[in-house]
């Protein structure tokens, strides 16, 4: 959420990151609603100030005066119930227009209108060049027995998988590979709630914009809001301080969540329906930083965080580009965002494999989570986040990529201690 200070301070620069972004966002209802509030607040100021003023005289008058004083106080009291029902509605379509208003980019964020125009910053690695007609990775983990899509169609619908034997394995050494990678870092391992109250998205700037992606719980569990399955532990991690005014000494907070995560891929209907790359259940470990309100610190943590995914790819031995996300493509909370993309023989090309963004106090503002400087003053946080790893998705690079001649699959280097120790997945049996 923006301050709304700033937006009646620089409302050009607003209605311009909301044209860079395209995404519509009326400043000038924005700021006619603002001074509606701010006139409706003065009145209500000196109204109040006046029935102080009164209350403490009535006692001390007499007769015709004391009457015209009472009669005075029952006035204002009728006029600050109507200052009160006047201020309710403006204030109510305020929170909701200010909800929506974007969080102006970069100016370094490239302009653009979709992924396709996405600017490639640098690239590790290089593509596979088989000697032989490679497989795709449903084709190398069906002959396996390692996929099964029809029963898990059957059990959850579209967009459904059950993985089996080595491929569970698979899956749990790169979750854990990537945990045991950030931990080292100074990142602490959560395990975080995936079932969350509607105010933990509407915080972290999911809602509104994303509900049609997210799944909502029919039976609630929450009395006062309803309840909701999260997309990613991002939700539940950076909101985890929410509400609270923190001590700088403490900052920067380095969290990493792992948690099952759930996306209903809506709008996506017969796009990338083979395989595992758009599911509606994955895992993934996410790496989230909540620091001062200092824009370079801010750059800094980000550059790290994808330096830390980047060194994951590097790890499981994938070649991989870095881009950063155009303006067109960039969700309604963050500053700047890149995208590292894994390469994947089967696509002829690079698919997304995490996101890193730095939203400024965005989400903090937000989530009322703040802390306290040096000076004493309290100040709104700062807040970053980016994927470590996600599974299946990663899956299809690294089955993808180290597929060899005779069948077997090559296990990179760093995941063998998670896998007794083996170096391949051996051929399948004819």
């Amino acid at each position: 959420m923006l301050d709304l200070a700033f937006i009646r301070e620089n409302p050009d620069l607003v209605r311009r990151g909301a044209q860079r972004k395209r995404i519509a966002f009326d400043v000038d209802r924005v700021l006619a609603l603002d001074g509606e509030r701010r006139r409706i607040l003065l009145a209500q100021e000196n109204a109040k100030a006046e029935q102080n003023r009164l209350g403490k005289q009535v006692a001390t008058l007499q007769g015709d005066a004391k009457q015209e004083a009472l009669a005075r106080l029952k006035s204002l009291k009728e006029e600050g119930a109507g200052h009160e029902a006047a201020l309710a509605p403006v204030m109510r379509e305020l929170d909701a227009l200010l909800r929506q208003a974007p969080n102006p980019p970069a100016d370094s964020v490239p302009e653009g209108l979709t992924d396709a125009d996405n600017v490639e910053v640098r690239r590790h690695g290089t593509a596979p060049a088989f000697a032989f007609a490679p497989k795709d990775h449903v084709d190398l983990m069906t002959a396996r027995g390692w996929l099964d899509v029809d029963r898990a169609g059957r059990l959850g619908g579209s967009r459904s998988y059950i993985l089996k034997g080595d491929a569970v394995l698979l899956e749990q050494a790169i979750l854990r590979m990537g945990l045991d990678l950030i931990a080292s870092r100074g990142f602490t391992p959560m395990s975080v709630p995936v079932l969350v109250k509607e105010a933990a998205l509407v915080g972290t700037a999911y809602f509104p914009g994303a509900e049609e992606q997210t799944y909502k719980i029919e039976n609630p569990t929450f009395e006062d809001q309803a309840a909701w399955l999260v997309g990613t532990s991002e939700v539940s991690v950076t909101a985890y301080r929410a509400g609270e005014i923190l001590d700088a000494a403490e900052l920067p907070l380095r969290y990493a969540g792992i948690s099952p995560c759930f996306r209903r891929e809506a709008g996506t209907y017969g796009k990338d329906t083979r395989g595992l790359y758009r599911v509606h259940q994955f895992n993934k470990v996410e790496q989230v930083i909540v620091d001062v309100a200092d824009p370079e610190r801010s750059r800094a943590h980000l550059e790290d965080i994808v330096r830390n995914a980047e060194d994951v790819l590097k790890a499981l031995e994938l070649p991989y580009r870095v881009v950063a996300v155009c303006t067109g493509d960039m969700g309604r909370g963050q500053v700047y965002k890149y995208d590292l993309e894994a390469w994947m023989p089967s696509r002829k090309g690079y698919g997304e494999t995490h996101s890193a963004s730095m939203f400024h106090d965005f989400q903090a503002r937000r989530l009322d989570l703040r802390y306290r400087d040096k000076d004493g003053k309290v100040r709104v946080c700062h807040t970053l986040n980016n994927t470590v790893v996600a599974t299946p998705r990663v899956l299809i690079a690294v089955l993808e990529n180290h597929q060899q001649a005779d069948g077997s699959i090559t296990i990179p280097k760093a995941l063998r201690p998670y896998l007794g120790g083996r170096e391949a997945f051996a051929p399948p049996k004819a």
